[in-house]
């Protein structure tokens, strides 16, 4: 679970990172020098090529896991309250449950139902602290990037419980999601923009830590963890966000943010994996005493047959 927060808390750092030093004019441009260097870095670390059926596979989580969720969180980004578009990926903990359910035979338990509704409700409080414009097409917008993601994640838990090395598969899929965006932001924003030290210290930031590092982290507690737990352990993004608002940025960290910190982090308990859960990813061991020595086997005593 500690490897596994390394992705949340880097995501929760990352909005700083993106909002102080980034350019907010080049999105598209912005996810592909994100996702596409972060790819190459763990293919050098990595050394391997997708095989057979991980060529359409890589494809496919690039799309569904940086392309298309990339893209959908920036047009939430645009169109509503940082608030409210993280309130609702506040949700994805519950859709990767219900869809680990479907795709992975994990059944989610009382336990990670609970955390994931005392979560939403922490997060809610810790972030709907005043008004703010609601619009339509954004609420559309995050949902369909919480989803796009939550079924991103779930398909890669599924491919990468067939033996495929988290660091190789996590690896190809940035690059084919990082190799999709580059020419759709070469022809929607023309050439990149020109950034400055600053800005090129900020995206080795987001390309090492936030990206490369975060992803192998997530997917590789997603291999190991129940999708509940990994789930639950993803509300530590708003967590992080908030607190590096009140030590960076000067924000007031209120009673009610407090509140919604305990529960947010009262969720994340809750969705603490059992011994079985931690050994095959919530499924029921197949011998629940392993080093119990194996029955003697039975033969049939023929007639005339004496025993030894």
């Amino acid at each position: 679970m500690a490897l596994t927060a390394v992705a949340p808390v880097a995501w929760g750092a990352n909005y700083y990172v993106t909002h102080e030093f980034l350019p907010p004019d080049s999105p598209l441009y912005g996810a592909a020098l994100r996702a596409l260097p972060a790819g190459l870095v763990l293919l050098g670390l990595c050394r391997q090529r997708p095989r057979g059926a991980w060529w359409w596979r890589s494809a496919v989580l690039g799309l569904l896991n940086v392309s298309v969720f990339f893209v959908l969180v920036y047009a939430a980004s645009q169109l509503l309250p940082t608030s409210i578009a993280s309130t609702v990926m506040a949700l994805s903990p519950l859709a990767m449950m219900l869809i680990a359910w479907a795709l992975v035979s994990e059944r989610p338990g009382i336990a990670h139902l609970a955390g994931a509704a005392i979560g939403l409700g922490g997060v809610c409080l810790m972030l709907l602290t005043g008004a703010g414009r609601v619009s339509t097409p954004g609420v559309l917008a995050s949902a369909a990037a919480m989803l796009v993601s939550a079924f991103g994640h779930i398909l890669t838990k599924r491919w990468n419980n067939t033996g495929a090395d988290v660091l190789a598969s996590t690896a190809w899929q940035l690059t084919a999601g990082g190799l999709f965006l580059l020419p759709v932001a070469a022809a929607v924003e023309g050439p990149p923009p020109a950034l400055s030290a600053p800005a090129l210290v900020a995206f080795g930031y987001v390309t090492v830590v936030a990206t490369a590092l975060a992803f192998v982290a997530w997917f590789t507690g997603l291999r190991h963890l129940p999708a509940g737990t990994v789930g639950l352990v993803g509300l530590l993004n708003p967590v992080t966000g908030v607190l590096l608002g009140t030590a960076l940025a000067g924000d007031v960290l209120t009673v009610q943010q407090l509140c919604g910190l305990a529960l947010v982090l009262v969720g994340v308990v809750l969705g603490r994996p059992t011994p079985a859960g931690r050994r095959d990813g919530g499924r029921t061991p197949p011998n629940p005493h392993p080093t119990s020595a194996p029955p003697a086997e039975l033969v049939p005593l023929r007639p005339g047959r004496r025993w030894p």
